[in-house]
């Protein structure tokens, strides 16, 4: 993919023209980030992260230096199917044109009518594993604080498919959301780890084809597959998660994946979503541990996005895991930041 605009796809429905937009109830970014260092982690905090570290980590250090062999990658979310909802909340699956996906609702929250708000999130997991059950809980509490349904993408993965084919399965849901009725500036788009980049990228797309979603809201975001500046940055050493050569196994990966897919004749490109920042795209909030590597990412990307005068906000949690919201709600650093994600969320879609 050399551009949004230009992402391989099969013919598409139509798509309703958009009422008029409301206008802007944000201010344009002043060229600078808001960044916001949140108190330490809690005792349960730094317990999850030692667990990952632990147990996480030692199993990344293998699959990285062997990434190519045929690992269970779907196995961890099929496992995850044990882990059952809330009394209340609502799961239905939805069938997209190459993969589903997952419409959730907390107790409580509206159905996706097409009136009010909705969020359309992509999982994380590398774009290896991990799917709507693994993210179940999470995305259960992000409905009841957005007081929102939200769909959850069960895009394709790498290495069958390639990221780029993960990009159109996040594009074909948002048709959907289109379909139902939902203006653009009802919909945010969220994710995290994996699911950032999938996050930023749509939004990219969308730019291009004249649709502005309300907002993007990230947790822990991989927003770039090149590893250079990241693999030099602090924390590559401190990640409770992921050792160093993990990204590289990774980009290895991401790129065999996209030879593999030929898109016009051609190798798929390896689309990098900094590379493709632009004025106008919606307003960004990043969540991100103060530990971790993907620091690198969350203010390389705020920096560059305020550069172009789109209104962003770090929040920084210190002593925290990748993605430590999944450890709510045992972990209440993660129960305060979903809930602050939520209020975003509102206020972005008011």
């Amino acid at each position: 993919m050399t551009a949004p605009s230009k992402v391989s796809s099969t013919s598409r429905v139509g798509i309703s023209p958009a009422r008029a937009h409301k206008a802007r109830r944000f201010p344009v970014s002043d060229g600078a980030p808001v960044e916001v260092v949140e108190d330490g982690a809690s005792v349960a905090g730094r317990l999850f992260a030692l667990a990952a570290m632990m147990t996480i980590k030692p199993t990344l250090v293998i699959g990285s230096h062997a990434p190519r062999l045929p690992w269970p990658w779907g196995l961890l979310d099929f496992a995850a199917r044990v882990m059952r909802p809330s009394p209340g909340t609502i799961r239905a699956t939805i069938g997209l044109r190459n993969c589903s996906a997952q419409l959730v609702r907390a107790s409580g929250v509206l159905p996706a009518d097409g009136n009010r708000r909705v969020v359309l999130y992509m999982h994380g997991g590398a774009f290896l594993t991990c799917g709507v059950n693994t993210h179940g809980r999470l995305v259960e509490a992000l409905s009841k604080y957005a007081d929102s349904p939200v769909l959850v993408v069960n895009y394709r993965m790498i290495p069958k498919h390639s990221i780029g084919q993960a990009m159109e399965d996040c594009r074909d849901a948002y048709q959907w959301l289109r379909l139902k009725g939902y203006e653009p500036d009802q919909i945010v788009l969220a994710g995290d780890s994996a699911g950032g980049y999938l996050s930023l990228a749509l939004a990219e797309m969308l730019h291009h084809e004249g649709e502005l979603p309300a907002a993007v809201v990230t947790m822990s975001p991989l927003f770039e597959i090149d590893n250079e500046h990241r693999a030099q940055h602090p924390n590559i050493h401190s990640d409770a998660m992921f050792p160093p050569k993990a990204f590289t196994a990774l980009v290895a990966l991401v790129e065999e994946s996209a030879k593999r897919h030929i898109v016009n004749g051609e190798p798929e490109p390896v689309y990098e979503p900094l590379d493709h920042i632009e004025p106008g795209l919606p307003r960004t909030l990043i969540h991100v541990s103060g530990s971790e590597v993907l620091l690198n990412d969350a203010r390389k990307a705020a920096h560059m996005l305020a550069a172009a005068g789109v209104p962003v906000e770090v929040r920084v949690w210190p002593g925290q895991m990748h993605v430590f919201q999944l450890a709510a709600p045992a972990v209440k650093e993660a129960t305060r930041s979903l809930r602050q994600i939520g209020e975003y969320i509102r206020e972005a879609t008011w």
